[in-house]
């Protein structure tokens, strides 16, 4: 094989349509770098990376909006907290972005995820049957072979999640003007109509419940979801740990040293013969 073709084999297995790369040229999505500098924002940024090319306006609004909901949510989230305490323990800005992160995963994180695959069943189960009994279907189906606990719905510390509301708004003002279907929206709401009939209280959709709906209706495929929450709360991260830099905190942990935790193992015993 000669050195040319060599050079034609790692081209192909470097192979992308993302980013075009060579001296004094950078382009992304066909777009030269020099065109969108300025001029589209950060959130049309990532449309355009991940979608191949710019939104509409009503496209980047709705996109843009969860994105700004999804930021931060204190220092009992998780993510946020990992971040305080790499930071303590020495970490530098990065490695403790990294840290945090990394705990964005099924649990704490990938509700969105869920959530769009939920309005998706209820969907797709849609075509044959009224759509409260879609999703009725569709929320036993769930339980019985993922997870008792339905996502994007109910919030441990909200008894009613403040961003939920302004998010749908957004996506009924869009599908009232023929941006979106609505269709998610419409899945959404039919399974916090099920859920209430079933347990005779409202479990009211949570901000993982309301981004799913608006990626769903824009397009994303589900596995983006977890992804764009990440690029969003990567933001909270990133506030919250360059704040501890500014404190004198070393080795924080989960609680204020003078806690205690409960010991629920053995009782202490002696080895054999020690006196």
């Amino acid at each position: 094989m000669s050195e040319e073709e060599f050079r034609q084999q790692a081209a192909r297995w470097w192979r992308t349509s993302i980013c075009d790369i060579a001296p004094g040229r950078i382009a992304y999505r066909g777009y030269p770098i020099e065109d969108l500098i300025g001029r589209i924002s950060f959130p049309a940024m990532i449309w355009l990376m991940l979608r191949g090319d710019l939104p509409t306006p009503a496209q980047e609004r709705l996109l843009q909006a969860a994105l700004v909901a999804s930021v931060d949510h204190g220092p009992h989230a998780p993510s946020i907290a990992i971040a305080q305490m790499a930071v303590s323990c020495g970490l530098p800005l990065n490695g403790a972005m990294a840290s945090a992160i990394n705990t964005l995963d099924d649990v704490h994180g990938g509700a969105g995820e869920q959530a769009i695959e939920l309005y998706e069943d209820v969907l797709r189960r849609r075509d044959s049957r009224e759509i409260e009994q879609a999703a009725g279907a569709a929320i036993d189906h769930f339980t019985a072979t993922r997870s008792k606990y339905l996502p994007g719905f109910g919030h441990r510390f909200h008894p009613v999640d403040p961003r939920a509301a302004p998010l749908l708004a957004l996506v009924d003002a869009a599908a009232a003007e023929g941006n979106v279907s609505g269709d998610y929206a419409k899945a959404a709401r039919a399974i916090e109509r099920v859920m209430q009939q079933r347990k005779s209280k409202l479990i009211p959709m949570n901000i993982d419940g309301a981004t799913a709906v608006i990626y769903g209706e824009l397009g994303f495929a589900s596995p983006l979801a977890r992804g764009i929450f990440c690029l969003s709360r990567a933001v909270g991260i990133l506030a919250h740990a360059w704040e501890q830099t500014g404190r004198k905190d070393r080795n924080k942990g989960p609680m204020p040293k003078q806690f205690g935790y409960n010991y629920e193992g053995q009782p202490r015993r002696r080895l054999g013969g020690a006196s």
